[in-house]
């Protein structure tokens, strides 16, 4: 089948810099789709009719000419954060040509002399800033493809603020273009320069001395979160999420989970992962918002309200965590109906009558349960003892693929 989308992507060098297919699918389409700025970038020999992308935005009018001569123009490489991405999910491989050009971080990535395969890349385009607290890690370095010119201003505020006020920053505008310009700097003394909406920020992470150290692997101190006392503590919760076995692309539900500590190191795990908090109380929905920003996971979804009644409607979940609730009529039933088959479900218990719940559906489900002692070093008069936490008994279940 001939293609009849040609997704072209262009540089700020415009038409010169494109190769010859591109050139060639630019001269035969009837009808050119794209912003202002790459269209602006066309001689006056392109013939093809020009159209602005609706606002907002819609791939409706790519779509709704199937079969014609359309080309669709883009920055850069439309695969990499652009329309060619969204464009692939609607439109056969088939039917489909993309011709990139080099993405702005690999033009960066060049000026720079980073080893772009040793760089972490992120979007900020319509995107929580937050999602950078994930990424910052001292010797890692970032490229972000900014929203605005006000972009490294605001990263260089939350570099501060985040203890990596040291880290090196270099905004890089008009890559590639002839009014190609570098700016470079630390977040620490960044003082805001004019700069061209359309901007990569490369960072060069390093942590101050005082800098939280937050590994993505389970376990967070929980000083890293802001709880009112109901907060699955570190050791447990490693144990915990060991069990649920974060794999890239699932989602999990944090029933009941306070804080919604489980939920947010699930999302750590793998930026694909995702997951949805469950919670009733205001003061905790408050908390779970702030925790989820703070470590860089503002797409964890919280739904305020109380299980069983707000899981109506989820979308079904590959794991679940039941942290408070376990005794609650309907809470595990609906939540094993709901779970996938091959889905991991694990609950913890402190009260007697929460571990009779688990040791009931262990005796109809099977499971492993496993009962978790933690103590810490604490002083006693002039020397020290072990202080023992309340015990938590922790059921583990699988649910069978023929469920």
């Amino acid at each position: 089948m001939t293609p009849w989308l040609t997704v072209v992507g262009i540089g700020d060098d415009g038409f010169k810099g494109l190769g010859k297919n591109a050139r060639r699918a630019l001269l035969a389409a009837s009808r050119i789709i794209g912003g202002q700025r790459q269209l602006d970038l066309l001689p006056v020999c392109i013939r093809g009719e020009r159209e602005l992308w609706p606002s907002p935005f819609s791939l409706a009018p790519v779509l709704e000419r199937s079969g014609q001569a359309v080309c669709v123009l883009a920055s850069g490489d439309p695969m990499f954060y652009g329309v060619g991405a969204s464009l692939a999910r609607h439109v056969p491989s088939a039917e489909m040509l993309t011709l990139p050009a080099p993405s702005s971080c690999s033009l960066a990535a060049a000026r720079l002399g980073w080893p772009l395969q040793e760089v972490a890349t992120l979007s900020l385009v319509a995107r929580p800033l937050a999602a950078l607290n994930a990424h910052l890690f001292s010797g890692v370095r970032l490229l972000l493809l900014s929203n605005d010119r006000q972009s490294p201003a605001a990263v260089a505020a939350l570099l501060r603020e985040r203890g990596f006020g040291g880290s090196r920053m270099s905004v890089l505008e008009h890559l590639g273009g002839d009014a190609e310009r570098r700016i470079d700097g630390t977040a620490r003394d960044w003082n805001d320069p004019t700069i061209a909406d359309l901007n990569v920020i490369a960072i060069e992470c390093l942590a101050d001395a005082q800098a939280p150290r937050l590994s993505r692997l389970a376990g967070l101190p929980d000083s890293a979160f802001q709880h009112d006392g109901q907060l699955t503590k570190r050791d447990v919760r490693a144990i915990t999420l060991a069990r649920l076995a974060p794999i890239p692309g699932e989602l999990l539900w944090d029933v009941g989970g306070g804080c919604g500590s489980i939920g947010i190191e699930w999302m750590r795990a793998h930026p694909s992962c995702r997951a949805i908090a469950i919670e009733a109380d205001e003061s905790r929905q408050a908390l779970i918002e702030h925790n989820r920003d703070a470590l860089g996971v503002p797409g964890l979804h919280l739904v305020r309200g109380r299980a069983p009644q707000a899981l109506a409607g989820l979308e079904r979940p590959d794991a679940i965590f039941i942290g408070g609730g376990v005794t609650r009529e309907g809470v595990f039933e609906t939540c094993w109906d709901q779970l996938k088959p091959g889905g991991r479900l694990v609950a913890n218990a402190v009260t007697l009558q929460s571990e009779v719940t688990l040791m009931n559906w262990r005796e109809r489900h099977g499971g492993e349960l496993t009962r978790i002692h933690v103590a810490q070093a604490q002083p006693l008069g002039e020397f020290d003892t072990w202080r023992q936490a309340l015990p938590i008994t922790l059921l583990d279940l699988v649910k069978p693929l023929d469920a």
